[in-house]
């Protein structure tokens, strides 16, 4: 499912998708985490914020995306195409694998962290390909619905404590037996894999949908005023059926829940059916074209905002108080936090951050350089 889309088919599909990237950037980068404005912070377990929907909102894209890139194959798996799908789903989980790596100085091997946000894209992508390119779309609706059903089975049955907490779900426990508690991870307060290998199924979905909202696009492309009203249609009602299936399977985004698929799904198709309407039928396209520049290179500029603030990390200092700091805090603190205080100086400095980003994925858009992965 192809990153790069002609803008001549609808701009709102790169422009939702350099819009998703910013926005991963800009959560995935404070000054200071510990002073990071509500609607940025990830919900520690139950609940979703606009952080939350992020990364789901890519994985949306990624399937609307891979209705026109698999136009030219007539929707149909063919042995080439196979193949050109598993190589680059590889290829993003191992570059996801080397960003867990990185900078490769006093790496710690044994405790490396297998799983990644690159890695489920990469996975997502490639399963949910092979399900979009073997089966119509009827029998996509019915295999997402057995999919998030059975899911909520395997949650609900699987598991001999309290099925949605964080210690004892099914997840987490096969994430533990499969690739141990020291690849997991650490970030939280027990080692737990917010991308683990069973909550990859459900994530299998949130793409298939965005493949089938690019066909319900696609079977009215003669006017692009029609499909804005079918979008509203469906998003509206996938994410109430979300909002109340979350009453009984609760909306999590670190276990992925179903009804945080249909929940984030839904709020995808709305965003992209006002997209349409503002970008492409009423032709408001000049706040648009920043955002152009990240919908050209997405992966690119994920891999190299990682990569640039991975790099700031090793660089440390000991402050006043005696605590180790890196050089992203150094920068907040000098430079951001006299001038806008706490919370804001964090969003500003990732703000700056992701517009640094945004400037060399400029210079390769300025020279028509696409980095396909």
């Amino acid at each position: 499912m192809s990153e790069t889309i002609t803008t001549s088919r609808y701009l709102a599909i790169d422009f939702f998708r350099g819009l998703t990237i910013a926005l991963m950037i800009v959560v995935n980068t404070p000054g200071d985490w510990e002073h990071v404005f509500a609607p940025l912070r990830h919900a520690e377990w139950h609940g979703c914020t606009l952080a939350d929907w992020v990364f789901p909102f890519f994985l949306y894209i990624v399937g609307v995306s891979g209705w026109f890139s698999f136009e030219k194959y007539h929707q149909k798996l063919s042995p080439a195409l196979a193949r050109k799908i598993l190589r680059r789903a590889g290829l993003i989980f191992l570059i996801g694998v080397a960003l867990n790596a990185y900078p490769f100085v006093h790496t710690n091997w044994p405790e490396l962290r297998i799983m990644g946000v690159m890695q489920r894209i990469g996975l997502a992508y490639g399963l949910a390909a092979f399900l979009c390119l073997s089966l119509n779309k009827k029998q996509l609706v019915i295999a997402c619905g057995l999919l998030l059903a059975g899911y909520w089975a395997v949650l609900w049955l699987g598991c001999a404590g309290d099925s949605y907490s964080i210690e004892t779900n099914l997840v987490r426990q096969i994430d533990l037996a499969l690739l141990g508690a020291a690849h997991l991870n650490h970030g939280i307060s027990i080692p737990f894999e917010s991308e683990g290998l069973l909550s990859t199924l459900p994530a299998v979905v949130t793409v298939v949908i965005g493949y089938l909202t690019s066909g319900l696009i696609a079977d009215k492309k003669k006017n692009k005023q029609s499909p804005v009203s079918d979008l509203l249609k469906y998003g509206l009602a996938l994410t109430a059926t979300g909002l109340a299936w979350g009453a009984i399977f609760p909306i999590i985004k670190l276990l992925w829940t179903s009804s945080f698929v249909l929940y984030t799904s839904g709020l995808a198709m709305i965003f992209l059916a006002f997209c349409i309407w503002a970008l492409d039928v009423r032709g408001w396209q000049t706040i648009a074209r920043p955002f152009l520049v990240f919908g050209a290179n997405p992966l690119f500029a994920y891999v190299l905002s990682s990569v640039a603030a991975r790099s700031m990390l090793p660089i440390k200092y000991t402050d006043p108080a005696g605590r180790t700091r890196n050089a992203i805090y150094w920068i907040y603190e000098k430079m951001f936090y006299p001038v806008a205080g706490a919370e804001l100086g964090s969003l500003l400095f990732a703000l700056s951050f992701t517009a640094v980003i945004w400037l060399v994925c400029r210079e390769l858009w300025r020279r028509k350089i696409f980095v396909k992965i």
